[in-house]
């Protein structure tokens, strides 16, 4: 011990100082109160659930309709005919569908035709793949303005873009980290909304602003994904976070593997099929479930950003945009019963059982497999299959990619078979891109945003559609089909 310096032995005959006795009692005293309230929270959450559910099982019989009712009143079911085609309700420009063809004076299964602005998307996709270049910038441009972009357009699209791709100052900590989701189609939908706030006129609805709107939230949708993915593994999941902001010099391709990943690396085919995946998925007809919701809510004169919420929170269901995510956990249940993947005998009595509700979620259903236009094929999957075997290839994938081929040729011959169905069935566009993302290093948290993403410029087209063309809110009629009854007292109620 050096000159100078005490060492405290301890004593016997020491005493303790009151307050150093009192404060081990408040620490004990104030966890026992601490873990009793949180008991008593406990309790009465399980009680109120109880009481929630005793509430919702009085009340379900009287939501329930007679399905004899809707042939009845011959009420079309989710707008569709028995066949699955859509009930008409509304004209557009932007793009078409179609699946049959017509001879002798009917209507038959054709293979699936997809147009933006009248154009094929097979001769649009083959128009950059032949140049060597990136085409969903090309592809927003066609869907907002009608026609293809000559060069020097297309350059100034681009700068625009790129002037419009950063979020505000302090959005990241304002917003994006405050109150994470783990869902990040939710964060998309909150921030979003929260970009109202940021816009000097974010209630005009005349066209000029509505297109700035929608190019501004065009360039913005991937880095709100991106940084909202990264937040929510960080604050939800304890995992580190990397925040880079997108290079204007990118393709929006480009910037998504490049924000995502530490190093900002990625390999030309890998941003390539990327952008095949955006353009593909950038808009399919006015009767989607998005697409149609961006109508409806565009009609009662509402702002761009409330617009494009609800139509998040369409695409966000599992019957719309989450379901090549339902493939994805499809194919790994698959793998787990058939580990042996070219025993094709194997692989048809697991899907035999899928359409049986014996495997996987016990839903009866092949997920990936039919689309409620197409039967004979979908364009869409048609062009990604050709690619996704590229990619497959160089990412050491290539048996797996046959394992899809195999499902695709396979669950078609067991749909036919086992199933009464009014149309053909084919591999639609949720068969494959949810491997394409996997392959691509994207986590599942992100599928669904992709698709966003790409389609944020379809919904922009439909919004501007809208409010150019229509000056009626969209108000359908519903038949009530209520039995009428007397009032009863409060005194006499049971």
């Amino acid at each position: 011990m050096k000159q100078g310096d005490t060492e405290k032995i301890p004593s016997d005959r020491s005493v303790t100082p009151a307050s150093e006795r009192i404060r081990p009692m408040k620490k004990i005293r104030n966890s026992s109160l601490h873990s009793e309230k949180i008991q008593q929270m406990i309790n009465q959450y399980l009680k109120d659930t109880q009481q929630v559910e005793q509430l919702t099982d009085a009340a379900a019989p009287y939501y329930q309709i007679e399905p004899d009712l809707y042939v009845k009143h011959e009420v079309k079911r989710g707008l569709r005919d028995i066949d699955g085609k859509g009930v008409r309700a509304g004209l557009t420009t932007i793009s078409k569908v179609t699946a049959t063809q017509h001879v002798d004076g009917k209507d038959v299964p054709a293979p699936g035709q997809l147009f933006y602005r009248g154009i094929s998307i097979e001769q649009l996709v083959q128009g950059f793949i032949d140049q060597d270049r990136f085409g969903f910038e090309e592809i927003i441009y066609l869907l907002l303005m009608g026609r293809l972009p000559n060069p020097a357009e297309m350059e100034e699209f681009h700068q625009l873009l790129a002037h419009y791709q950063l979020l505000p100052n302090r959005f990241n900590s304002g917003v994006i980290m405050k109150m994470p989701s783990d869902n990040i189609m939710n964060t998309m939908a909150k921030c979003t909304l929260a970009l109202h706030a940021y816009d000097p006129k974010p209630d005009d609805t005349s066209l000029s602003n509505v297109m700035r709107q929608c190019i501004q939230l065009i360039a913005q949708f991937p880095s709100i994904a991106v940084f909202g993915y990264q937040a929510s593994m960080y604050f939800r999941n304890d995992k580190s976070m990397f925040i880079q902001k997108p290079d204007p010099k990118l393709s929006i391709a480009e910037n998504i593997l490049y924000m995502m990943r530490p190093d900002g690396k990625y390999t030309r085919l890998e941003a390539k099929l990327l952008d095949l995946c955006l353009v593909l998925h950038a808009e399919h007809g006015g009767g989607n479930n998005s697409a149609f919701t961006v109508h409806v809510v565009s009609s009662s004169g509402t702002d761009t950003y409330s617009t494009m919420a609800a139509a998040l929170g369409s695409l966000k269901g599992p019957k719309h945009g989450g379901a090549n995510i339902k493939v994805m956990e499809m194919f790994a249940d698959l793998k787990r019963h058939c580990p042996d993947w070219k025993d094709e005998d194997a692989l048809r009595e697991y899907l035999v059982g899928l359409l049986q509700g014996e495997n996987f979620d016990h839903a009866g259903l092949i997920y990936g497999m039919g689309h409620a236009i197409y039967s004979v094929s979908d364009p869409r999957a048609v062009i990604l299959k050709r690619f996704v075997e590229q990619l497959s290839t160089e990412k050491d994938c290539h048996e797996e990619y046959e394992l899809y081929a195999t499902v695709e040729r396979l669950a078609g011959e067991v749909i036919k078979k086992n199933r009464k169905i009014y149309k053909g069935v084919c591999a639609n566009v949720d068969f494959y891109s949810g491997f394409v993302y996997r392959m691509l290093g994207l986590p599942t948290e992100l599928f669904t945003p992709m698709f966003a993403i790409a389609r944020i410029a379809g919904w922009s087209a439909h919004r501007l559609e809208e409010l150019i063309n229509c000056r009626k809110i969209i108000r359908p009629a519903y038949l009530s089909v209520a039995k009428e009854q007397d009032y009863v007292p409060m005194k006499d109620r049971r």
